[in-house]
Formats: structure tokens, sequence, C-alpha cells
């Protein structure tokens, strides 16, 4: 095999187990609801689809206050619900778990701004009974670039845009510039820590047309020689293609090509063949 053989081989493999991912039962086709609990301490409110009355916690305090009858037949962190009971969130130690019924879960996050919501998550969801695959471009060797890496001596951050802020930014920062040329084009990318890679939110000519409008994603890591390779062949949809209750991140204007980048992921399709929403 060539080395394009194996490569592609590879991305085969790797999409493969990306759509497993997405089926799983808090995988991004599950997720039904994320609604934000705000208002005082201590004082519940009901959430859509699920029972139970839920209630802020007083400030500083991780996660929600759930009150709940047996009737509810509700699970925290395996035990029957009853009464008020803390639901800590996903920014502590030692997160709770939440179970509704046999295939409804959820999870308490927690916001940029000390609030709290409840995701909830359907392993029967219409959405992955619907759901017929991820549309992808064929491996494409011309968009495996290999870039420089940067790291700052300042401090520097950029704003972030996202879907449902309206127009409001979140500031994150950037450790180090991404460069490189392509086809006579200078580029200078900005990035931030995801968990343990740096994501790379990006705008390109397919958005709208061949692929998602909002945007796609690429998860990369720096080597240790300066440089950092960033392969488009691994972009990838962001969560709000397959659910609308995520929030995703906008591309910032350095991040949007100009051109088009015929390499990853397209768009989420229904067994129908069409766009799944």
């Amino acid at each position: 095999m060539t080395d394009t053989d194996t490569a592609a081989s590879r991305l085969a493999t790797y999409r493969e187990a990306r759509e497993r991912t997405v089926r799983q039962p808090q995988g991004v086709l599950a997720l039904v609801n994320t609604q934000w609990v705000t208002g005082e301490p201590g004082v519940g409110q009901p959430i859509w689809g699920v029972p139970g009355l839920w209630a802020p916690r007083d400030p500083g305090e991780s996660g929600l206050v759930l009150t709940a009858e047996l009737a509810d037949d509700i699970l925290v962190d395996g035990r029957l619900a009853q009464g008020e009971v803390i639901v800590r969130g996903r920014d502590d130690e030692n997160p709770s778990e939440v179970r509704f019924n046999d295939t409804v879960t959820g999870f308490v996050i927690a916001g940029e701004d000390g609030g709290y919501a409840l995701r909830v998550w359907d392993a029967d969801s219409e959405a992955i009974r619907e759901f017929g695959g991820i549309d992808a471009f064929p491996y494409n060797p011309d968009w495996v670039v290999r870039a420089t890496f940067t790291p700052l001596d300042e401090v520097k951050a950029v704003g972030f845009e996202h879907v449902k802020d309206d127009g409001r930014t979140r500031e994150r920062v950037i450790p180090a510039d991404i460069t490189f040329e392509k086809d006579g084009v200078s580029y200078t990318l900005a990035s931030y820590w995801d968990e343990e890679k740096l994501l790379v939110v990006f705008g390109d000519a397919t958005n709208g047309d061949s692929t998602y409008g909002v945007g796609r994603f690429l998860k990369v890591l720096p080597d240790d020689d300066g440089t950092i390779t960033l392969d488009f062949n691994r972009a990838y949809l962001p969560p709000c293609a397959f659910s609308y209750h995520f929030n995703c991140p906008i591309p910032p204007k350095q991040n949007r090509f100009a051109v088009p980048i015929e390499a990853g992921e397209k768009n989420v399709l229904a067994r129908s063949g069409q766009l799944l929403h």
C-alpha cells in the first residue's frame, strides 16, 4: 500500500468509530434538552421532559438541588431520590449521574457565569432513530498541512461567538500562533485548549454549500520540534450539527478560509439521505 492508501484506510477506521460514538447513550445524537436553572437558591422549577423540581444551590456550590417523590422514580448516583437531593455538577471532583428511566439519563453542567444546567440524554431519541450517517469527503492528501507552532510570550485572548449567545463573545486564551502558507496564501490560526488537545474552530468556502453552515472543528497537538500537523481529513462536525441543544463556537475571522477545504466531515444525514436537521 502507498502512504496515501494507508492514510485513507486509517481514516475509514476512524470514521466508523466516530459514527458509533455519536450513537452512544450520551453521544451527541442523544441530547434532547439543555435547560439552565436560574433564580433564587432553593426555589425549584420544572425541567421539560423529566420529573422533579430543580433549583439553584447557594453561590459557589456545585450543581443543583432536586426535589423528588418516590413515584418520580429518579435515581441519583444509583439511589432512589426522595425529598431534597444534591445533584453535583460536572465541575465537581465527584459529579453526579442521574437516571430517569431505561433510556433517559442526565447530568449537570456548569456555565462560565457560575450557573448550572441539566442536560438530558435519551438513548432512544428521535435523532438516533433517524440517523443515517455522516457524509464526508474522500481522503484528500492536499489538505494535510505542516504548520509552525509558535508559543506566545504574552497572554493573548480571542473572542469566540457562540450560536445561541446573540452576538456576545467568550474570551479564549490562545497559547500559540499556528502559521502556514498554502497556495501562496499565508494563514495564522487561533486555537485553544479543549481537554487535552488544541481545538481549531474553522470555516471555509464549503460552509452552507457542501458542508455544515456553522463551520467545523479540528483537534491537534504540537510536536516537540515546533511544528504541528493540520490534517483537515480529520475535520469533524461540531455537536450543534447533531442536536439543537448544544451551543457551539463560531469560527473567528482569522480562522475563516476564503477557499474550499474539501476534506473531512460534511453533514449529518438522515436515513432518507436528506440532512438530519
